[in-house]
């Protein structure tokens, strides 16, 4: 540990944590450029091919270019995802079966809570 101090140690962690920041955008911008609808498939050959060769370039020229829609791209992933695991949730959780329905509706309309014609209503609904 003598031969190597402790500021080339700090050099040499920085160093690596912008290479791996590096690589992260790199592999950013090449999902961002295969999730892209709006561009043809030449359009993203090019996009590519151009960030595989001039990478350094090619990912500030991205970034300029299509920054702005590579977020709102990024947020509606992110919503179309929340709204998949909404409806997987509510499907799998459910409200019990069409049985467990029906006793709570009869022991509603015994109670006198809800009318007879309520109770043929939400049954009609629940059975349909």
């Amino acid at each position: 540990m003598d031969d190597y101090p402790l500021l080339n140690i700090f050099w040499t962690m920085l160093y690596l944590f912008l290479w791996i920041m590096w690589f992260f955008l790199l592999f950013k911008i090449i999902t961002d450029i295969f999730r892209d609808h709006s561009l043809s498939g030449w359009g993203k050959a090019g996009w590519l091919i151009f960030v595989l060769l001039v990478p350094f370039l090619g990912v500030f020229v991205y970034l300029i270019a299509r920054g702005r829609s590579m977020g709102e791209r990024d947020i509606k992933q992110a919503q179309e995802n929340e709204a998949a695991f909404r409806s997987y949730v509510q499907k799998t959780a459910g409200s019990g079966s069409s049985a467990d329905e029906l006793h709570k509706l009869s022991a509603l309309k015994d109670k006198g809570d809800i009318t007879q014609e309520e109770f043929d209503r939400a049954k009609a609904k629940l059975l349909a």
